[in-house]
């Protein structure tokens, strides 16, 4: 089920509302521009022309898997949504909700979030242009050398792969995806720089996910780290 509108504030905030409300798993909102776009810690998300603003609710039941593990859910439908819409463009996934070019510079962001027993999965994608944020490295399709679908094309492909990894979630368990997503992410031993939420640093090589999927960050000791939360920079 697709919704689609010109503008609003954002689509995340739209529906969580429409979530509190009843409105069922699988439904899509995507904005043409948004004026309120929201990414992870609080930061915003600066909503340029052309590219992708969605987010789909997910109804959370009593077997599925922790509800933080959707990122995982949503990194690997855009992961597959990216190769089915621009194959000549090699991608790579970062930590917790980042999908990336080859070359580390940010393609996307995911954002979840929480009310009740629904989970709202807000997707931005960078098909025709992308933000300047300071101290990050970002691209877009485009700029790759693609040629992307208009964004209701690419969010229709992305529901489907979506579909696809939620079902899998639910039938096979975390560690499926787990095992998937670190074939797709930068490979073991990458020098990363991780900022913790209390603003504390730390400098290590990834040594891959815990069962929980947590970050495993080997420290110049030897001693290995397990991240639950963060922000994480290819170094």
């Amino acid at each position: 089920m697709f919704e689609e509108v010109t503008l609003t504030g954002s689509t995340n905030a739209d529906l969580l509302q429409r979530a509190t409300i009843g409105a069922p798993e699988g439904l899509w909102l995507r904005a043409d521009a948004q004026d309120g776009g929201r990414g992870r810690m609080g930061r915003s998300w600066e909503s340029s022309d052309g590219n992708l603003f969605a987010s789909t609710i997910v109804r959370l039941q009593p077997s599925d898997p922790q509800a933080p593990s959707l990122a995982f859910v949503a990194a690997l439908a855009v992961r597959d949504t990216l190769h089915q819409i621009a194959p000549e463009c090699a991608v790579q996934i970062k930590w917790p909700n980042d999908v990336l070019s080859a070359e580390g510079a940010k393609l996307c962001g995911i954002l979840l979030e929480r009310t009740g027993h629904a989970v709202v999965v807000g997707i931005g994608i960078n098909l025709a242009s992308s933000p300047d944020i300071p101290g990050r490295a970002t691209t877009n399709l485009q700029s790759l050398g693609a040629l992307p679908p208009h964004p209701q094309a690419v969010v229709e492909i992305l529901a489907s792969n979506m579909a696809i990894w939620l079902a899998r979630w639910r039938q096979y368990g975390l560690q499926a995806l787990t095992a998937e997503w670190q074939k797709a992410a930068h490979p073991v031993g990458t020098a990363l720089s991780v900022q913790l939420p209390d603003g504390a640093r730390e400098d290590g090589l990834y040594a891959g996910l815990t069962a929980e999927g947590a970050l495993q960050l080997r420290l110049a000791d030897g001693t290995i780290h397990a991240i639950h939360a963060a922000d994480v920079f290819l170094v």
